[in-house]
């Protein structure tokens, strides 16, 4: 188990934290995880969730990193419309996939090439059997949990997984980066300090790498 970052193309840019710039009524529309959320204004959300690509620029060394081939099975947990497993059936096109969301815009709206891997279905309640994929992907999902489903959910990632798997969580290491990214983030729920991260890894058993998204890592500077 040890802190990776995973090489995920986030713009580099300053991202400027203004008083109220996510206010509760955009939480509250963010947390319907419909069109608004997705597909709707910057301040509710992505402002336009569209395939671009960039998973596809760093899949070799993801393929690379965790030996994955042809003959390989993939977890993604959080997949939204599946541009990561896209990308990855690009790279290898008999690569055994799946995809897990907790709601359903985003497998409405997936990608045809993936859309029929994709299932509807709790983080923390996977229908899969012990040791079933070779590498299981958690990427900007798993914090927007309460912190007993947080738990849940990482065993989970780890009893249907081979021990090769990535997760990144809300984190801090300072009240100002605490405070910073809360005000920053629309769904983040269970936000940490990184020691206390390390100390539910072990409660959980979760052995496969991390990498703590922080308003250090995410660029956030208060206006």
């Amino acid at each position: 188990m040890k802190e990776f970052d995973i090489g995920y193309p986030h713009s580099g840019s300053t991202r400027i934290i203004k008083p109220d710039s996510r206010s509760i009524k955009n939480k509250l529309i963010a947390w319907g995880l419909d069109e608004s959320y997705y597909d709707g204004k910057r301040e509710n959300g992505y402002g336009g969730f569209h395939y671009d690509g960039r998973w596809g620029t760093i899949m070799p060394s993801i393929i690379k990193k965790y030996e994955l081939d042809d003959n390989s099975s993939v977890l993604d947990l959080g997949c939204k419309k599946g541009f990561f497993l896209h990308d990855l059936k690009q790279a290898l096109p008999e690569i055994k996939i799946k995809g897990v969301e907790n709601h359903y815009y985003p497998i409405e709206q997936a990608m045809e090439s993936v859309k029929e891997d994709l299932i509807l279905c709790p983080y923390e309640m996977l229908p899969f059997e012990d040791n079933s994929f070779d590498f299981v992907m958690a990427f900007a999902s798993i914090y927007m949990l309460n912190f007993g489903d947080v738990l849940s959910a990482l065993r989970e990632i780890q009893r249907v997984g081979k021990g090769k798997s990535y997760v990144t969580l809300g984190a801090y290491r300072t009240k100002e980066e605490k405070e910073l990214f809360l005000e920053w983030t629309l769904l983040g729920t269970t936000v940490l300090h990184e020691d206390e991260w390390l100390e539910v890894f072990k409660e959980t058993g979760y052995t496969g790498e991390y990498f703590f998204s922080s308003a250090k890592s995410l660029h956030l500077v208060r206006d």
